[in-house]
This record gives C-alpha cells, sequence and structure tokens, in this order.
C-alpha cells in the first residue's frame, strides 16, 4: 500500500523509539532546532511558528509535559500541520542560550510555550504555568484566530474535551436510543454518548460539561428533540441539587447496549482510534450525510482509508477504546506492515 508523505512523518514520529526521536520532556513532536530555519519556514508557509522552551533534561513536569501533552496525537497533528514547531533547551548554553536571551525566558525553567510571526512577534500571551492540553490548544486556536486561518474540527474538539475538568451525567430514555445517540450526541458541550437500558427503557447517557451547556439547557433540548421521555440523573448530581420528582429520576441499573455510535459502527470508522467526542460527533454526521473531515483529523482519515481498503484484516475496534494513544499507536503500527 502506498502511504502519504504526510503519514510517513506521523508514522516515524510514532514508530522510531523515543530515544533515538525526541528526548521525552519534548514529546513526539517533530521540532525544529534552528531558529533561522524556522523563521524562513514561516515565511515561505505563512504559518505561525509554536516555540517550546523546555528544560532538557529536565524535572517531572517537563517531562509529563512531553510524555501527556506533547504526545497526544491530535496535539501533535495540530501543531505540526497548522504551525513551525521549534524547542529551544532553556538549559544549554550557546544558540539555544542566544534565543532564550532574545525572548526574555528564564534560564532552567518550567515549559513555556510561545506563538509567534516570523518577525518574532508574539500572537497571543505567553503560556506558562499551565501544563494542560486545553491549555496549549487554546493559544493555537486563539492564534490561528489572529491569522484568520481555518481552525481545524478536531482541534476544537480536542480542546473541548481536554478543558472539561469536570463533567456530569444524566439519562434520557426515548423511543429509539440510537437516533436519539445521534441527535444528543451533536450538541456543543455534549462531551460523549452511550447507548443502554435503564428499568427496562432504551435511554442514551450523556456526559457533558455544566459550564458549557447546563443540566436545564441539555433537558430543554432533549425535549424538543423529543428525546426526553424519561430523565434519569446521576446519585451525586441529585446530591448536588437535582430532585427526584415524576420526571427526574435516578440513574441505577444502567445496562450498555452492543452498539454505541450505531452509524458509525457500521462502516470502517470504527477502527479508527478517536476521543469520544468525535465519536459522538461522527456518529450524526454519517447519520445525516455530512463530512467526516470536519471532526477527523488528517491522520485518523488516512486510517479510515487503510482500514477501508483492508476490510478483512479482523482488527478490534478502536473508536471507544478507553487508551487513546496507546490504540492510536497500534493503528501505526499495523499501517506500517501492511
Amino acid at each position: 500500500m502506498k502511504i502519504s508523505g504526510f503519514i510517513l512523518v506521523i508514522l516515524l514520529s510514532y514508530l522510531i523509539p523515543l530515544q533515538a526521536q525526541n528526548a521525552i520532556e519534548l514529546g513526539e513532536v517533530n521540532w525544529l532546532r534552528d531558529i533561522r530555519q524556522a523563521v524562513n519556514s514561516s515565511k515561505q508557509s505563512g504559518k505561525p511558528i509554536l516555540i517550546l522552551f523546555q528544560e532538557v533534561p529536565g524535572c517531572a513536569t517537563c517531562q509529563r509535559y512531553g510524555s501527556e501533552v506533547l504526545s497526544h496525537p491530535l496535539l501533535v497533528e495540530g501543531i505540526e500541520q497548522e504551525f513551525v514547531p521549534l524547542a529551544i533547551h532553556n538549559n544549554k548554553a550557546g544558540e539555544d542560550a542566544r534565543v532564550l536571551k532574545l525572548f526574555g525566558e528564564p534560564a532552567w525553567n518550567n515549559p513555556v510555550v510561545r506563538i509567534v510571526d516570523a518577525d518574532m512577534k508574539d500572537l497571543v500571551p505567553r503560556l506558562d504555568a499551565n501544563y494542560s492540553a486545553a491549555g496549549i490548544a487554546d493559544k493555537m486556536i486563539k492564534a490561528l484566530n489572529i491569522r484568520k486561518k481555518n481552525i481545524p474540527g478536531y482541534l476544537r474538539l480536542t480542546y473541548e474535551y481536554a478543558l472539561a475538568k469536570t463533567s456530569k451525567q444524566m439519562s434520557f430514555s426515548m423511543s429509539c436510543f440510537w437516533e436519539g445517540e445521534k441527535n444528543l450526541g451533536n450538541l456543543e458541550g455534549v462531551l460523549s454518548t452511550e447507548p443502554g437500558f435503564i428499568q427496562g427503557k432504551e435511554v442514551v447517557r450523556v456526559n457533558y460539561n455544566p459550564t458549557v451547556i447546563s443540566t436545564g439547557q441539555l433537558i430543554g433540548v432533549a425535549r424538543k428533540l423529543d428525546c426526553a421521555k424519561s430523565l434519569f440523573a446521576e446519585e451525586k448530581d441529585l446530591a448536588e441539587g437535582l430532585t427526584v420528582d415524576t420526571e427526574l429520576k435516578k440513574s441505577t441499573g444502567f445496562k450498555p447496549d452492543h452498539e454505541p455510535q450505531y452509524y458509525l459502527r457500521h462502516t470502517a470508522y470504527r477502527y479508527v482510534p478517536m476521543l469520544p467526542i468525535q465519536a459522538s460527533r461522527l456518529n450524526n454526521l454519517l447519520a445525516k450525510g455530512g463530512s467526516p473531515q470536519s471532526v477527523l483529523s488528517p491522520g485518523q482519515i488516512e486510517f479510515f482509508k487503510f482500514y477501508q481498503a483492508h476490510p478483512s484484516r479482523g482488527e478490534a475496534e478502536a473508536y471507544h477504546q478507553q487508551d487513546f494513544n496507546r490504540a492510536w499507536k497500534q493503528s501505526m503500527g499495523r499501517m506500517k506492515k501492511a
């Protein structure tokens, strides 16, 4: 099978042993190490420069940032596709020290990210003391907005999913949970959906970010969509103020259905690793005949094409696996062996 140049680069970054590719503090991004090269690339491509000032070798915070945030497959794609990545070691002499001084960055410091134009001017305030996926995704999106660039759908969803520090759950009964899952899974603030049964009723369990969509708003929309014949809330949420009445009941004995994201599951997309929020949105798009490119990354589209071309491989479903990074690396390995 012929593999595109883009996916080959991604393959190499994930399949070469970490010690031979990057120090753990740098994650899985293919960084440039020369500021002049980064500036030239920015001028030619029109892409902003994303600079990581990082201690290498570094402390536990530096290592976690590299192994978790900078190894998140969708953030890696976003950085490499939408920006010119440049890594500057903040504990080295020579050129690294010169660049550090140029930007007034402290030496021997925790990770700092700056996004600048080709003239080294900040597009957004520097990111420091925030070592989360949501933190860097937020800066990336804001920088692209300032440059009037299109924001990839997968990057928006990665940010939305990472932003939800806390979430709530409610279950809604309806005549057909596959249709209900399709409708509720497309709502902004909904992080994931799962069809199942409670007290013999077909329900959709909705995991949502209450800071984006309130419980009242979610219930209101569900009713308008005819997806709220009965309402079930988690006990912990009832303790926080929701009350049990004739409409709202305590959610007990949820039994999941064997076909989550029904419309997605009946395509080759079921083998593609994705975030739960992507699966919920994609399930809706496939039911309506929409474009998967609006929620999936280029790498995920490549996975789909691969599995579509190898329908008899008998791979395990990946779209609802909890360990997203592991599922991603497994798919990369299968593509390499093909």
